[in-house]
């Protein structure tokens, strides 16, 4: 039996997967042991290292603060980010040439340098030309790096994303005299955003992410710098890390769930939306129709 997209597996390839699935099954449980058994040995599982995360104090005074500084970061940077980088796709694809080749010129050379690097420049621009107080600069930098960076890319998403629909939607816009700007935002961008939601999410997890390096590099309070101050007080640093990277996962987990729901629905809302004739429409419809068509019959021959 076969698919549109693939040969269905016969006995054989079903043996092949089930032995492969055993296999990989078995080597994950071996690694999770040789995980726990050397943490075991090295006194990493004891109480004492874990107790501080079921105490209010260590979340009030260090992961709470500094997940908010990352939510706050992260949530700055994708407000900016997103139209910016939805402006720069939009004006490459641009009729006129000195449009396309300067937000050409933006997008590669922002997208070449790395994120990091950005936050650094951006945090001595404001050390030495602005009056941003040194305790905002941090998130500031961070901010900006994130935001010239991420914005590059998610022009490039846009683009790819609108290059992506059939020709044939632009030509039939063009062909019940649509200008370029109306047929951009009621045709091609609204199909365009289901084509670009995956790619759009896996940037927005990263913003999420990249926030950490403002907390390694520049000292911003995010929820890693605020793990390596409880790893301070408390001597637990392997504890804090794991501990904070469940965080990172649920935290994007809920990103890409909600991202999941919208694309659904987004879909489900384009489907078509045609009223639903029940038999007593059609036979209304089919009576207008003879009556009207007797009534030219008549009309002609008089």
């Amino acid at each position: 039996m076969t698919s549109v997209l693939y040969d269905a597996p016969g006995p054989r390839a079903k043996r092949r997967n089930v032995i492969f699935s055993v296999v990989f099954v078995v080597l994950l449980v071996l690694l999770l042991w040789w995980v726990y058994r050397t943490m075991d040995d090295k006194g990493q599982l004891e109480w004492s290292l874990w107790k501080p995360f079921t105490e209010s104090a260590a979340w009030t005074t260090y992961l709470i603060p500094g997940l908010l500084d990352t939510l706050k970061a992260a949530s700055l940077a994708m407000v900016i980010a997103l139209p910016l980088g939805a402006v720069l796709g939009i004006a490459r694809m641009s009729d006129h040439r000195w449009v396309r080749a300067s937000a050409g010129t933006v997008v590669e050379f922002f997208r070449a340098i790395p994120v990091l690097l950005l936050m650094l420049f951006a945090n001595e621009f404001f050390a030495r030309s602005t009056d941003v107080s040194t305790e905002d600069r941090p998130m500031y930098a961070v901010v900006t790096g994130l935001v010239l960076y991420n914005a590059s890319v998610l022009a490039e998403v846009v683009r790819a994303g609108i290059l992506a629909l059939p020709k044939g939607q632009t030509e039939a816009a063009q062909a019940i005299g649509l200008r370029k700007g109306q047929t951009m935002s009621t045709i091609l961008l609204p199909q365009a955003v289901t084509v670009m939601l995956p790619a759009i999410v896996t940037q927005l997890v990263v913003i999420v992410k990249d926030t950490a390096l403002g907390g390694v590099m520049l000292g911003f309070t995010e929820l890693l710098n605020a793990r390596g101050t409880l790893a301070a007080n408390y001597a637990n640093v392997v504890q804090s890390f794991i501990v904070v990277a469940i965080i990172y996962i649920v935290l994007n987990y809920l990103i890409t769930s909600f991202a999941s729901w919208l694309e659904a629905r987004l879909r489900r809302s384009k489907r078509s939306t045609g009223a639903v004739l029940g038999p007593d429409d059609i036979d209304d419809l089919n009576a207008a129709e003879v009556g009207g068509t007797h009534g030219t019959g008549a009309g002609g021959t008089i």
